[in-house]
């Protein structure tokens, strides 16, 4: 079971830093060429530079809401254990059952929209005319990722193991 998570955490890691990553940098390219042309000459343009840009920024927020599970950095309360700390395991599982919730809303109403923009012939980006189911598509995805990725960090908070780590040179792993 400890190899299943890891494996699942090693995917989920390689998918968010890689497709983070690759869509900032394709952002930030187009972004400067589109300053720099826009400077260097009079008449050229990239009219479609804002429209990817607000893609990726979309993208990366919900993407970057896995990261930011697994890095432990989501918005809960903090404050409240510091000053009582039996209260930070209940506090904890109810910020985890909070995103747990929040999670299957995004698969739920992302699926649905995806599913109603498919059928509209007529849902294309303003610029580039791509569908826009592609986007909405990432919405559902993104609520299984983080539901998994919840679940994984919950666990890892309420019994204080850490499935995610690697095991150490020469240890034997029970299966």
């Amino acid at each position: 079971m400890k190899k299943l998570i890891r494996n699942i955490n090693r995917v989920f890691s390689f998918v968010e830093d890689w497709s983070l990553f690759i869509s900032v940098s394709v952002a930030l390219v187009v972004a400067m060429a589109n300053v720099a042309l826009r400077k260097l000459t009079n008449d050229v343009n990239l009219y479609w530079s804002d429209e990817v840009v607000r893609k990726v920024i979309f993208f990366s927020t919900y993407v970057g809401s896995i990261s930011a599970i697994r890095a432990r950095s989501l918005i809960r309360i903090d404050a409240l254990p510091q000053l009582m700390p039996a209260l930070k395991k209940p506090l904890t599982l109810f910020s985890h059952l909070a995103v747990l919730i929040f999670s299957g809303c995004m698969v739920w109403f992302g699926y649905t929209m995806t599913l109603m923009v498919y059928e509209d012939q007529f849902a294309k980006t303003a610029s580039l005319q791509i569908p826009e189911w592609y986007f909405y598509a990432v919405l559902p995805i993104m609520g299984m990722m983080m539901f998994i990725r919840t679940l994984i960090v919950a666990f890892e908070d309420w019994f204080g193991v850490d499935l995610c780590a690697e095991p150490l040179k020469g240890e034997v792993e029970a299966e």
